[in-house]
């Protein structure tokens, strides 16, 4: 097959992923899968698991337990204890959720990228001038969950939450072939930010981002689930203290968290794009 077919045949597939996941009507189907996943019944239950299944690399071996009462109950699972230890070294900040690594580097002035090529701002993502300002040439990194992942996200480092806040948005997939095509995609989708400040008073922000069949972030500080019904721009004052690897909250389904970090951290050694990372791996080195 000569080289021009390829590249057809892959962009016809990439044409086919992009209609099935993103010209559908995203945020009806995402209301349908939010409400169908909390059906608790064993047939539709197993059902669900075992189609989840068919169609990814979903493994339960890792677990608290089995018994799901429905398939957002496996959604977002908890795991056997000890299975993400979190890096104790206080000089390294360490990655709050499972995923695979995306698009990541300096902040140049206010502009980051969705991924090579495809810049966006901060203050379109955050919303926030002051914020922005915290974060101006700073470093920033993508994280990607897939659907078959550990969905629970964690604290990073020692930190206090001060504020939350729920941008109401679209639910666009958020896959490789989404983020080529759909320009400020983050900026689009509904998404939180979670305003964190470590005990040496430096900034560093959370940003999970909703996607289609997700649109659910739950909290556990502000014991509440952001969704489609938490119209926005909200904002949550809190005053939330959080131990490095403690449970924040979680995502239904699997999704994005953008890590925004000051300009002196560094990344560590096996941040790379495309690469696997675990919730408590070691992600940024502060000075």
């Amino acid at each position: 097959m000569t080289v021009r077919r390829l590249i057809a045949r892959f962009t016809q597939q990439e044409d086919l992923n992009f209609l099935l996941t993103n010209r559908i009507p995203r945020a009806a189907l995402t209301r349908f899968m939010g409400w169908f996943s909390k059906i608790e019944n064993p047939f539709v239950r197993d059902a669900s698991i075992a189609c989840w299944r068919l169609f990814s690399d979903l493994d339960l071996s890792e677990a608290r337990r089995t018994d799901f009462k429905s398939l957002h109950d496996c959604f977002t699972r908890e795991l056997r204890p000890g299975l993400r230890p979190v890096d104790p070294d206080p000089h390294l900040v360490a990655s709050p959720s499972d995923g695979i690594i995306g698009a990541f580097g300096r902040i140049a002035d206010t502009e980051l990228f969705q991924i090579k090529g495809a810049p966006y701002s901060l203050l379109d993502l955050l919303g926030d001038p002051a914020l922005v300002e915290q974060h101006r040439n700073g470093r920033f990194l993508t994280l990607r969950l897939t659907s078959s992942m550990y969905h629970r996200f964690h604290a990073p480092y020692d930190c206090r939450i001060e504020k939350v806040t729920f941008i109401h948005g679209d639910v666009w997939n958020v896959n490789p072939i989404a983020l080529k095509r759909v320009e400020r995609l983050f900026c689009k989708n509904e998404r939180a930010v979670l305003q964190a400040r470590l005990p040496s008073g430096e900034a560093l922000t959370l940003v999970p981002v909703a996607a289609i069949l997700v649109a659910s972030i739950r909290l556990h500080f502000l014991d509440r689930t952001l969704n489609a019904q938490s119209r926005g721009p909200t904002v949550f004052a809190c005053d939330a203290k959080a131990r490095k690897g403690d449970e924040l909250g979680w995502f239904e389904h699997g999704s994005t968290i953008i890590v925004l970090a000051p300009e002196h951290f560094e990344f560590c050694d096996n941040v790379a794009e495309g690469e696997r990372i675990r919730a408590g791996e070691r992600l940024l080195r502060k000075p």
